[in-house]
């Protein structure tokens, strides 16, 4: 048995913890400092809250009861993408064949159809016990929407694996439902100000355009802040979403077609470079892997070291298929590409 799953076992029976259950490993210790730490103990002092109310609760008149997750309908307020390679579920789903559900899911019954229930946490401990067409055990509790968004963004909390996208998009929908900036900063353990940048971040950036980027779990606030500032340019973003359909941008992983749809969105930027300015380019982890020089007779690039010279061989090789590229993407349906 894992070190998580034998705490997540205990936790009902255990003094309090500042997480509450999870369906996957425990974020390894960080090392934070004085002032941070500080800073924290407000954001995490709900969390602690609901943790000892639902412990409580357990050891007293609630109790675990098997559902058929026929009848469980996901939260209301979705916190995630879909995965395109969720080897982490195949594991649970593996463990829970093997050894059964060892961890109750939180739910409660559903607002306007009786005999079905909403889940608070647990989603894919119910997706599992689905296809292995096993009851699922739960715990049903009366949760008003706040509720259950904050027992939503405690398992998050734990987990710590939402991607800084997943983030902005939650807070937003949060936002658009009319829930408050009080209750999206709970679920999330964020304050105020990092709150404001989520949701600015998800308001700028097309749906469809995050959508087909995906969760991009490498890529931090820094680099989506910056497309969402290029996105203010109807042009800029023209042209993102004019490379988000093309098949070498879907067949690529999440981080790389964000690395492609920022590239696009700063492509005019670079062609219209001031002669003399040098404008640097980043792969998705944000590493130098390129300059772009402009001058008045033509445009250079200068490749890094040390992946220049087999990038180089590679861009010589997939030179005419990437022009063919640059030719439809420009063309568009015969029309310009900025109308």
């Amino acid at each position: 048995m894992s070190k998580r799953t034998d705490t997540i076992r205990h936790l009902f029976a255990q003094p309090p913890s500042p997480m509450l259950s999870a369906d996957n490993n425990p974020p390894e210790p960080r090392r934070v400092a004085a002032g941070a730490v500080r800073s924290m103990k407000e954001s995490f002092s709900e969390i602690e809250r609901e943790n000892e109310v639902l412990r409580a609760r357990v050891a007293g008149s609630e109790q675990v009861v098997e559902i058929d997750p026929a009848l469980i309908d996901p939260s209301p307020f979705a916190d995630r993408f879909a995965q395109e390679d969720d080897t982490a579920f195949e594991a649970l789903k593996q463990s829970i064949a093997e050894s059964g559900q060892e961890i109750p899911v939180l739910l409660r019954a559903h607002g306007t159809v009786p005999g079905r229930y909403q889940t608070a946490f647990g989603h894919r401990r119910i997706r599992a016990a689905r296809l292995l067409g096993r009851q699922v055990k739960a715990i049903v509790r009366a949760l008003n929407d706040d509720e259950l968004i904050v027992a939503q963004g405690v398992e998050n909390s734990a987990r710590e694996d939402l991607s800084f996208i997943e983030r902005a998009v939650f807070a937003f929908r949060l936002e658009a439902a009319g829930r408050s900036r009080a209750v999206i900063q709970q679920a999330l353990a964020i304050d105020r100000a990092e709150a404001s940048k989520l949701i600015a971040v998800a308001k700028a950036v097309p749906d469809d355009l995050i959508h087909a980027i995906g969760k991009a779990p490498k890529i931090g606030r820094g680099r989506w802040q910056e497309l969402a500032e290029l996105m203010r340019e109807k042009a800029a973003t023209k042209r993102a979403q004019a490379v988000a359909i093309l098949p070498a941008f879907i067949s690529a992983d999440s981080d790389e077609r964000f690395a492609r749809a920022l590239g696009a969105a700063k492509r005019k930027e670079a062609a219209n470079a001031p002669a003399g300015q040098i404008v640097e380019i980043r792969d998705s982890a944000g590493l130098s892997i390129a300059e772009i020089r402009a001058s008045e007779r033509d445009v250079k690039v200068r490749l890094a070291k040390p992946a220049g010279s087999a990038f180089a061989q590679f861009l010589t090789a997939r030179l005419p298929e990437l022009f063919e590229e640059f030719r439809s993407f420009e063309t568009g349906d015969g029309k310009s590409k900025d109308n």
